[in-house]
């Protein structure tokens, strides 16, 4: 009779083939696991438990509840999802298919699958940069590296809006097209339709490029007094960002520091770009409107200090 490669003590499985031959032979023989989704299914929740014991940054599934066609089975539990709808919930970035009561257990290691994320602008900031494999949007990196290329000396840089009908083609073709969007000087000639582009984009996240979980620290940093105080606090409210939002803050303020650096042509001081940036990047969680409006000095303070201090915050 042919040996198995797990007959042989020579032999070393990974975890999650060791795991599977367990599941196999723990079953009864007339369910021996001969389905193709079923065995995906296993493996892919052995993968999930091994992966468990990796501490590192991953991103949340997107649960949203499924009605499958045809019999389908759990891909943490491996046991069948029963009923005629609504038998489980499905992740929309990913794809990954589980009992709503196992969709708590599931690590936080959702792949992005491009198949699934359709667009750039309103989408989630760290499921876009996955999806794409890249380590900020690239609706940022294009739009920076236009802007640069022939913007730096433009008088209102930032502040003068461009024709809004434009910016809305643009961001269509960047959901349309994606990097293979044309936003050059032969289709755009007026640079303010491209900064508008990029502001609108970070507008449009649903979770503010500042986080609604570190807004608080931010706006507690910017009513500090002392100087070296503030930027401790300043520092480690960064910390609090997801590493995509970081990178892409990181990026952004290296940017305006160079815009500050044309103020002479462009007349944009730190200070006007903290105007134009502190609402567009940060918005408030608390519902109360009086609220929002009395910390709207203070985000634009934060957004001057990150532009002043760049090179010493990131």
């Amino acid at each position: 009779m042919a040996l198995t490669l797990f007959d042989t003590d020579e032999y070393r499985p990974p975890v999650w083939k060791s795991y599977l031959y367990q599941l196999q032979q723990e079953a009864p023989h007339p369910r021996r696991i001969t389905c193709t989704n079923e065995l995906t299914s296993l493996v892919r929740r052995a993968t999930l438990k091994e992966n468990e014991q990796i501490p590192k940054y991953e991103k949340v599934h997107n649960f949203k509840v499924h009605t499958f066609r045809g019999p389908h089975w759990c891909e943490y539990c491996a046991n069948f999802m029963w009923g005629l709808i609504a038998q489980g919930v499905k992740c929309a970035d990913c794809g990954l298919n589980v009992h709503k009561q196992c969709s708590k257990m599931v690590p936080n290691d959702c792949k992005p699958d491009l198949k699934h994320v359709k667009k750039v602008y309103s989408c989630d900031l760290t499921t876009l940069v996955k999806a794409h494999i890249t380590k900020r949007p690239m609706v940022v990196d294009m739009c920076i590296r236009e802007i640069e290329s022939r913007g730096l000396n433009s008088e209102g840089l930032y502040r003068v809006s461009g024709f809004s009908d434009l910016i809305e083609d643009v961001k269509m073709a960047f959901d349309r097209d994606g990097e293979k969007a044309d936003i050059s000087v032969n289709m755009y000639e007026d640079i303010n339709i491209i900064t508008g582009a990029l502001k609108l984009y970070f507008r449009d996240l649903p979770i503010p490029l500042i986080t609604y979980d570190a807004y608080p620290k931010f706006i507690e940093s910017a009513k500090i007094m002392d100087p070296d105080e503030q930027l401790e606090a300043l520092h480690e409210a960064l910390r609090l960002l997801p590493p995509a939002h970081c990178e892409t803050l990181r990026y952004l303020m290296a940017h305006l520091k160079r815009v500050t650096l044309h103020e002479k042509e462009n007349l944009m001081n730190a200070e006007n770009l903290g105007i134009v940036f502190g609402p567009t990047l940060m918005r408030s969680p608390e519902l109360d409107a009086m609220a929002a409006l009395n910390d709207i000095r203070y985000q634009r303070l934060v957004v001057e200090l990150l532009i002043k201090n760049e090179d010493i915050l990131f």
